[in-house]
Formats: structure tokens, sequence, C-alpha cells
């Protein structure tokens, strides 16, 4: 059973890196060709700025503390 799980929860991470690098790539794609990029391209570049403009500035401060102490906690613990 915890196989499974441990499996499961491998898989589930690749999809999430996968689908993180699909939107680098296409941002990546909007940065080098601009408004030439293609109406898909544009459509996720608009969706990701207007996501990124919707978050306050605290919680993007919030968030990277956050991060901060994970990674000297993990530092800490190997």
């Amino acid at each position: 059973m915890m196989e499974l799980l441990e499996r499961t929860r491998r898989f589930l991470w690749l999809f999430v890196e996968l689908g993180f690098l699909t939107i680098l790539s296409v941002i990546l794609i909007y940065l080098i060709l601009g408004e030439s990029s293609g109406v898909f391209v544009k459509s996720v570049a608009d969706n990701v700025m207007k996501f990124a403009g919707a978050v306050p500035t605290p919680s993007l401060v919030g968030f990277a503390v956050i991060v901060a102490i994970i990674y000297l906690v993990m530092q800490r613990l190997r």
C-alpha cells in the first residue's frame, strides 16, 4: 500500500513539474517572439501576468519567508 502511495506521489509530482515547465516555456516563447507569438501564447502570458498582478505584495513576501524557512530547516536536517 505504501509503495502504491509513493509511486502515485512521484507521478503527481512529475505531472506538476511538467506543467510548470510547460508554462515557463510558453512564457519564454512570448518573451522571445513578443506580440507575434500567437493567440495561445499571448493568452497564457496574459493569464500569468493577471495572476501575478492579483497577488498582493505582502502575500508574496510571506510566501518567500516560508520557503526560506523550509529551506533552512531542510539544510539543518541533513
